[in-house]
């Protein structure tokens, strides 16, 4: 079984059996529970969707049907074609449109495709906005238009140049300052959207793009997750190349790798610890992450005099408290960067254009740059349990066991000891414990999984 529903949308794999995998009926019925949420929840009669969507094979087809949906419930769109997801996002306020539909798996294969959902700021709708969709989607409660009241449809391709524009207005982006080291910068778009949008950002900025796989064909050279294990090739690009800084998206470009100019990969954890060095370095102010990415951010935050907060696993928690603590910076570990001055959503392109600022000004090589900050290893394991076990009472017993260290449980429950941390979430559809870990070593930090692991088998 490939379909996958949850509070942030739907997503699945094409083709199979319906309510199984993501066939043309599943698409229909959960563009039907969207529009239709929205029309119950606006006090008004005219809606407007912005729907884009990256470049998966898939991706054409899939944007019809949720289209011509969405016009039989009445509602209109504004479709911009092959898109990012954050240029989505800035869309949806930037066309004071009530909702949008990212149409993109993200960095799952390319037999993925998904449909994720955004309210009229262009964010990710919460959870309890996501369980009263997918409650609406098992009713299949639908009341379609008729034909006087159809809804329209339009395109926009002018959606990168309007995103790009704000990025360039931004008064912590010096584009001066990047023009004037003229960088070299190799890119790999993983044959998607990111093919055409960085490279007009890098233009802008006075860039030389080296393009790898950048024509968006939807067909993936390679896992298009952006991890050291998948990006051989341009590794390889950065040392022939001479170039100054590599930079590698996923297909829907909201989640941003570097690579140093010796073809070594930044570490994706740290691309949000470098913009974040450069913000709080200029304003004093509040960063966040979520509780299994690197404490190298809060060693950062705290060497600017600044604070920093974990939330919960998930892009909708890191913005939830982005906003309640008014951060400067936020985002995830893999990468992904959240600049609330230009809009709450993972954002590779201000991703970028925020760290070539940073390392014009700091007049060092990327690997210079990296090797100031702390060096921190994660390991990531899990423990498999039978199904009549009781998860959360082996958590609980974990928060107790560990009373006495720095124990958070807004998340599963997350230890802190002095010199390293371990993270554990149980998952949501199986009996089995996440279990992330941090340390000065990758042997410190896969020993201390394998510590944790007979921990938890002693209490069972």
């Amino acid at each position: 079984m490939s379909l996958i529903k949850s509070i942030s949308g739907i997503r699945g794999t094409i083709g199979g059996k319906v309510n199984d995998n993501l066939t043309p009926l599943d698409v229909v019925k959960f563009a039907s529970a969207f529009g239709t949420w929205l029309q119950n929840n606006k006090n008004k009669k005219d809606l407007t969707l912005i729907i884009g969507r990256d470049a998966r094979i898939s991706g054409q087809m899939v944007s019809s049907l949720v289209t011509a949906t969405l016009q039989g419930l009445g509602i209109n769109v504004v479709d911009l074609g092959l898109s990012t997801t954050p240029t989505v996002e800035i869309m949806v306020p930037e066309l004071n449109a009530d909702g949008g539909i990212i149409l993109t798996a993200s960095h799952n294969p390319k037999q993925w495709n998904a449909l994720k959902l955004l309210n009229e700021k262009g964010e990710f709708i919460t959870g309890e906005n996501g369980a009263e969709v997918l409650a609406l989607a098992e009713s299949e409660d639908f009341n379609y238009a008729e034909v006087d009241d159809l809804g329209k449809y339009e395109t926009r391709d002018d959606a990168f140049d309007i995103h790009i524009q704000q990025i360039l207005d931004l008064p912590m982006v010096d584009v001066e300052a990047i023009k004037a080291k003229n960088f070299k910068v190799a890119l790999d778009a993983v044959n998607s959207t990111g093919g055409i949008a960085i490279p007009m950002l890098l233009d802008k900025l006075g860039c030389e793009t080296i393009k790898l796989y950048c024509e968006p064909t939807g067909h993936f050279p390679h896992n298009p997750e952006p991890l050291k294990e998948h990006l051989g090739d341009i590794c390889e690009l950065m040392k022939s190349e001479n170039a100054d800084v590599g930079v590698v998206v996923d297909p829907d470009v909201d989640r941003l790798a570097l690579i140093d100019e010796k073809g070594e990969m930044f570490g994706e954890e740290y691309t949000l610890v470098a913009v974040a060095d450069y913000l709080l370095k200029h304003k004093k102010g509040a960063a966040i992450s979520n509780l299994s990415s690197s404490r190298a951010l809060r060693d950062v935050a705290r060497s600017h005099d600044s604070e920093y907060f974990a939330s919960a696993v998930g892009e909708v928690n890191v913005v939830t408290l982005m906003k309640e603590k008014n951060a400067v910076i936020g985002g995830e570990g893999n990468g992904g960067i959240i600049y609330p001055d230009l809009h709450y959503g993972r954002d590779s392109l201000v991703g970028v254009a925020l760290f070539l600022t940073h390392l014009a000004k700091e007049n060092k090589t990327v690997s210079e740059l990296r090797a100031g900050y702390p060096s921190y290893f994660m390991g990531k394991k899990k423990i498999e349990l039978t199904p009549e076990i009781d998860v959360d009472a082996i958590l609980s017993k974990m928060e107790q066991e560990y009373q006495n260290e720095d124990v958070s449980t807004v998340d599963g429950v997350k230890i802190d000891f002095e010199n390293n941390w371990v993270h554990l979430r149980k998952s949501n559809t199986e009996p089995i414990i996440r279990i992330y870990t941090e340390a000065h070593s990758q042997e410190e930090a896969d020993q201390l999984g394998d510590d944790i692991i007979a921990k938890i088998k002693s209490l069972i």
